[in-house]
């Protein structure tokens, strides 16, 4: 029987998995789905590589909480595994802050730390650890590896990761950390696949979504990324802000507003749905409306979307190619050509019909920057990164029926603390 990992990627109301071929390299995916509506009434979905669902259907919303859906889930992943015994669990951790840089096998210090990261990412990070608590105590003897968003731009200049501000802020952790690390790794591996000429120059990749960020690659790796200390900064996103004066910030809790309230505004009423005065914030909805505030947001969209990668392109030094994923980036031909002929003046020229089909290469031949539309792959990413992290612990694949046990341990008692 084949070895395999499940990947985790836990959010406020709903958990979407997927199981892996365990391996460092070329995993293969065995089948994947969704747990939604956690916390009302929980609907389980899942279908195996090819698309054929394997499960439809809605739990019991009062039978014993997110361990028991994760119970759930596991028994029914050894049931439906196509010949693939689980041994490991990988999950997309947001924030790892400045010591976590590379996938890690979780313990309880491990644990710890990543609470203390909280506040840096408080729509994420708590689902995250709530998703690692209740799998091991659903399955105790299951090893788990963090995998995390910010990982992936660690290793930038000193100048990309600093605020002006006083060095020992600096020194105790407030710096421009970035997120989307899994997704821009995916686009790198891919683009190198593609594009091996291209991957070796200069390149931004749009992730464009609900949450949206730029990073300036050369060689395949992060120069530099929109997103700073938390997940709010840079882009326009589907109800966050992106980059804000601080001022504004003084001024509102000058005038009382509390904290909590701060928070909201930033992470829950802003960014396309604030600026379409409360019409959605789905780019899909908006592009739909006739409504001139519909207009305004996705205009807002793709003016600081066009400005910020030409900042990119200036860190680079100038752009070979631009590539665009995720749901806007991949799903969204007119925000695509928008942007394009933003950019027109650093050399993309695009071809409407390939933009339409939405695959490769969507640029001229003539066009002295291309431009990509290529797939994000995060849980691939994890899965494979699960598999290397724990054959670097262990010196191969743990056996799930006896590896893992001490650190899971010391999960349970760290929660149980």
């Amino acid at each position: 029987m084949n070895a395999a990992v499940v990947v985790i990627n836990a959010g406020s109301s709903s958990v979407k998995f997927a199981l892996w071929t365990a391996r460092a390299e070329d995993a293969e995916l065995l089948l994947k789905g969704e747990i939604s509506g956690i916390g009302r009434s929980p609907h389980f979905m899942a279908h195996d590589a090819a698309g054929k669902i394997l499960a439809d259907r809605t739990w019991d919303a009062a039978d014993g909480g997110q361990e028991a859906l994760f119970r759930r889930l596991l028994d029914w992943i050894d049931e439906h595994a196509a010949g693939g015994k689980l041994v490991a669990a990988g999950h997309r951790v947001v924030h790892g802050g400045s010591r976590f840089t590379a996938p890690v096998v979780i313990d309880a210090r491990v644990i710890r730390e990543l609470e203390d990261l909280i506040p840096l990412a408080p729509l994420h990070q708590p689902h995250n650890l709530l998703a690692i608590r209740s799998l091991a105590t659903a399955h105790p003897g299951l090893p788990q590896v963090a995998c995390f968003d910010t990982a992936f731009h660690a290793a930038r200049a000193d100048t990309a990761m600093r605020f002006a501000l006083p060095r020992e802020m600096h020194d105790a952790g407030i710096r421009r950390y970035g997120f989307h690390g899994l997704s821009y790794e995916s686009i790198a591996r891919s683009l190198a696949r593609l594009a091996p000429d291209l991957a070796r120059g200069r390149v931004v990749v749009a992730h464009l979504g609900n949450g949206a960020s730029l990073c300036a690659m050369r060689r395949g790796m992060s120069v530099d990324t929109t997103m700073s200390f938390t997940a709010l900064d840079g882009l326009p996103m589907g109800t966050r802000c992106g980059s804000i004066d601080a001022g504004v910030l003084l001024f509102l809790l000058d005038k009382g507003m509390t904290n909590e309230a701060l928070r909201l505004l930033l992470y829950q009423q802003s960014g396309l749905l604030g600026v379409s005065g409360g019409i959605s914030g789905d780019m899909r909805d908006l592009l739909a409306s006739k409504l001139p505030e519909a207009a305004q947001a996705v205009d807002l969209f793709v003016y600081r979307a066009v400005r910020e990668i030409g900042g990119m392109a200036a860190c680079l030094g100038g752009l070979d190619g631009l590539v665009f994923t995720a749901g806007i980036g991949e799903r969204a031909p007119i925000i695509r050509e928008r942007i394009c002929h933003g950019l027109a003046w650093l050399g993309i020229a695009l071809d409407p019909a390939a933009n339409a089909r939405g695959e490769g290469c969507i640029t001229a031949p003539t066009s002295r920057v291309s431009a990509w539309v290529i797939p994000t792959d995060e849980a691939r990413m994890i899965a494979q990164h699960t598999v290397a992290a724990l054959g670097d612990a262990s010196g191969d694949i743990p056996n799930s029926a006896t590896a893992g046990k001490a650190p899971v341990t010391a999960i349970k008692q760290s929660v149980i603390a």
